[in-house]
């Protein structure tokens, strides 16, 4: 019998190789042969629908890498994202689909974004000094690729790296999905401060003034806190019961978005530099509030929604009237520019967000842990919303 060092050995030298004699060593005596080698258990979909459409399956085939570039790993953590029930309704299926069925089918999809977990297996262009099998890595996994709600999953080089030290797995599973959609809308939507502001003694960002709504939130937790490694000036919404959570955070104001004054106190605060919308409310209510600023940037975007009801050609009129319209309303009350941003698994993002994190600046917020086989429970903790920070899945 070959050593698992032996496998892992050709399996860097010869493209398709799996590990399944080390994956089956791993395996405890009594269900090392329950199923096939290549199988593996998972979560999946069949089709679009409600949240009862996710079923448990110990059958799935384990991915392997076609290109490489990839890794093979083996998923410790795992966190659920409010764009995993949006997809398991069908958000996003006719962009997405026609992506993910150029190498693939559309279903069974496994959802899960952000993952932790051990290299089992790497691609010929990915080299040794860089990662290796057995490294403990972060990672993301693109909208359009399958998921990582799984006991394994297959990324590119760009989407990992080693996972800090300073963090466990579970807090690791938690940070880059929305770590990556915080960033991409302060750093590439926004262009606020300097990619490298975190690194640099002044944070570029420094005497900005910021709004975050729903700063309790998954990504709204973490975009507090890169604002204020940044030095930025933080204002915050998040409702009543989260107050507390937020100033610990070391956020000064804090507006709790229940009290109905709050609309007319933070118009009294000037004019912000940016605000953040992590709370859903989309770029109309930019018009809505008195509030004065240089940017409104919102995660809520409708782009993916009016394709989906509307095909690519009237989606994409729709989507260019809306954010002509919403602008047009906006420089006529004397406001700045209304954007969308959107998650991007960029590695300068995964790098920013791992330096702030090795120096103790960010840490992410878990509401509660569940394990692998509760995962569908946990769509429907995230599904109700008001989220108090991220919802994490524990494998062991």
């Amino acid at each position: 019998m070959f050593s698992n060092s032996f496998l892992r050995l050709v399996s860097q030298q010869i493209p398709g190789i799996r590990l399944l004699s080390t994956v089956s060593a791993e395996a405890p005596a009594s269900n090392r042969y329950a199923r096939p080698l290549n199988k593996m258990c998972g979560w999946q979909i069949q089709s679009y629908g409600s949240l009862d459409e996710v079923e448990h399956s110990d059958g799935l085939k384990m991915p392997v890498l076609t290109s490489p570039h990839q890794l093979l790993v083996k998923v410790t953590a795992t966190s659920v994202n409010p764009i995993d029930v949006a997809m398991i309704k069908g958000y996003g299926a006719s962009v997405l689909n026609t992506i993910r069925c150029k190498n693939g089918i559309e279903f069974p999809l496994t959802l899960g974004r952000d993952f932790c977990g051990e290299i089992v297996q790497k691609g010929l262009a990915v080299s040794s000094r860089d990662l290796d099998v057995g490294d403990e890595v972060w990672g993301v996994v693109p909208v359009h690729q399958q998921g990582c709600h799984a006991e394994y999953v297959v990324v590119d080089r760009y989407c990992l790296s080693r996972k800090p030290e300073n963090l466990n797995r579970v807090d690791a599973s938690a940070v880059l999905y929305a770590g990556l959609t915080a960033w991409s809308g302060l750093y590439l939507t926004g262009l606020f401060g300097n990619l490298l502001g975190a690194i640099s003694p002044v944070g570029g960002g420094r005497g900005k003034k910021v709004l975050v709504l729903g700063a309790s939130g998954g990504v709204g937790s973490l975009a507090v806190q890169m604002l204020l490694a940044e030095g930025a000036e933080v204002y915050a919404t998040c409702s009543t019961d989260a107050t507390e959570m937020i100033q610990n955070l070391g956020v000064t104001y804090v507006f709790d978005y229940n009290d109905p004054t709050h609309v007319q106190n933070l118009s009294r605060a000037g004019r912000f530099d940016i605000i953040l919308d992590c709370a859903g409310k989309g770029t109309e209510y930019a018009t809505a509030v008195p509030w004065r600023f240089e940017q409104y940037i919102t995660f809520n975007s409708p782009v993916l929604k009016n394709i989906d009801e509307n095909g690519f050609a009237t989606g994409l009129y729709q989507n260019a009237l809306s954010i002509v319209r919403n602008n047009v309303a906006s420089v006529s009350k004397q406001n700045g520019l209304v954007k969308w941003g959107y998650f991007v698994p960029a590695p300068q993002g995964i790098a920013f967000l791992q330096n702030l994190v090795e120096k103790g600046k960010l840490l992410p917020i878990i509401e509660k842990t569940y394990t692998f086989d509760q995962i569908s429970d946990a769509y429907q903790r995230v599904d109700a919303k008001h989220l108090r920070g991220k919802i994490v899945i524990n494998y062991n």
